[in-house]
């Protein structure tokens, strides 16, 4: 059966696929958003909500071709905060997060389970009802093609279904991918893909759950677990709201159908708790929290095994499973035996000089490069550079006295358990 997308939407997100790495590689640098903010281009895409962060100050890059927010500056506005201080109101309070940019996609059908299984490696058949993980989408070779959250959901209109969230950068070639996957499929399934025509929220922060309680009071989040998900009536629109983030704070995901998505945004902006983040807040929020940025931790040359990420290959999706996902045979080989591949991802903390950031030769102390810093910064809330990176075994091991490259001078680092700041996902 033929996919169902918009094949305008997609050749318009291709041209722009490239554009992503480009602010990526300066994520964390107040330099290179400074740059990217001069370079801006108003021949980018719109979220919903383009013209309210602009009423905020907003300073507008391009990102993934997009135009999106690095922060806020508007003179007199609650939501005025640099980075540094928008990070911290995450980690006290809540903040907004425009991630509209990024690509939803409904897959439904009798066999929509099968190919989801086949593409990624979630195990969908053994989620719980209205509950989604983190996961791989995988090549051949056993490479990230991309991250993705899949979810089981369940709707009045299009019942058992499953929702997929993927990366804006990455959304033209998994659009493709999966295309090229149902031709070869063959099954009863139908892709439809929900990106600028709907709006996407991350409210995160200590007090997110007690905003959103109080604008929805017969809902009782106290029962919902992160990672889980429930239909919320906001603004007069059923928005699906998820317990989810990428900053390592409790906080939710909010799907809002296009024609509420101005005034939800409203809503949630002028509630007493909450301040508008951009990008800048959100790169260090979750390089604090020790997640992968794909372009930097993850790509199409890196297995989850490598990428300390075995656990989005659930023991059900391993062998004798009834779905066997793209580039199982190497994957599950490096499950079995840890000597098929020689690096991993570490968090590295260097005690003295400037953040070591993408691209930094790793090495041991007598010279030796061992490894490449992915990403790196300074952390707002602990006050000290940090760096995440692949490390050559077994030079990757905790407590290892290591140094880093920057400028052509060397600093001592030493190998440090990630993440650097505590994570606080919500169980009951």
């Amino acid at each position: 059966q033929a996919p169902v997308y918009r094949t305008g939407l997609l050749r318009r997100a291709e041209e722009a696929t490239m554009a992503v790495w480009r602010v990526a590689r300066h994520l964390g640098s107040t330099q290179g958003w400074q740059r990217a903010a001069r370079n801006f281009s108003t021949d980018l895409k719109r979220t919903l909500t383009y013209e309210e962060h602009l009423k905020e100050g907003g300073k507008m890059v391009d990102f993934a071709g997009y135009g999106m927010p690095v922060q806020y500056e508007a003179k007199g506005s609650k939501h005025a905060l640099s980075i540094i201080d928008s990070t911290k109101w995450t980690r006290e309070s809540a903040s907004l997060f425009d991630v509209s940019h990024m690509c939803s996609i409904r897959w439904t059908g009798k066999d929509a389970f099968d190919f989801v299984e086949r593409v990624t490696t979630a195990d969908v058949y053994g989620l719980p009802p209205m509950t989604g993980s983190l996961s791989v989408i995988t090549n051949e070779r056993g490479g990230v093609i991309d991250d993705t959250l899949v979810t089981k959901c369940n709707s009045k209109e299009h019942g058992e279904h499953v929702y997929q969230v993927v990366n804006a950068g990455c959304a033209p070639k998994d659009l493709k991918h999966f295309d090229e996957q149902l031709g070869k499929f063959g099954g009863d399934v139908k892709m439809e893909v929900m990106w600028d025509n709907r709006g996407l929220f991350a409210i995160q922060g200590p007090k997110a759950a007690e905003v959103l309680q109080r604008l929805s009071p017969s809902t009782d989040l106290k029962s919902v677990p992160f990672g889980q998900c429930l239909w919320m009536t906001l603004e007069g629109a059923e928005c699906l709201v998820s317990r989810c983030g990428y900053t390592g704070e409790d906080g939710f995901e909010v799907f809002v159908p296009g024609s509420a998505a101005v005034p939800v945004w409203q809503l949630l902006s002028s509630q007493a708790e909450v301040r508008l983040a951009g990008l800048g807040a959100r790169d260090s929020l979750r390089l604090e929290a020790g997640l992968c940025l794909y372009g930097h931790e993850l790509d199409e040359d890196t297995t989850p095994s490598e990428a300390g990420l075995s656990w989005v290959v659930p023991k059900a999706r391993r062998e004798g499973a009834k779905n066997k996902f793209i580039g199982s045979e190497e994957i599950l080989a490096q499950l079995a035996d840890k000597s098929r591949y020689k690096r991993l991802r570490a968090g590295l903390m260097p005690a003295s000089g400037p953040p070591a950031r993408e691209g930094a030769d790793i090495e041991t102390l007598d010279g030796q490069v061992v490894g490449t810093v992915t990403s790196g910064s300074m952390s707002p809330c602990l006050k000290k550079n940090i760096s995440i990176g692949y490390i050559n075994k077994p030079h990757n091991k905790q407590g290892t006295d290591l140094q880093v490259v920057v400028r052509g001078k060397r600093y001592p680092a030493k190998v440090v358990k990630m993440p650097f700041v505590p994570t606080k996902y919500y169980k009951p």
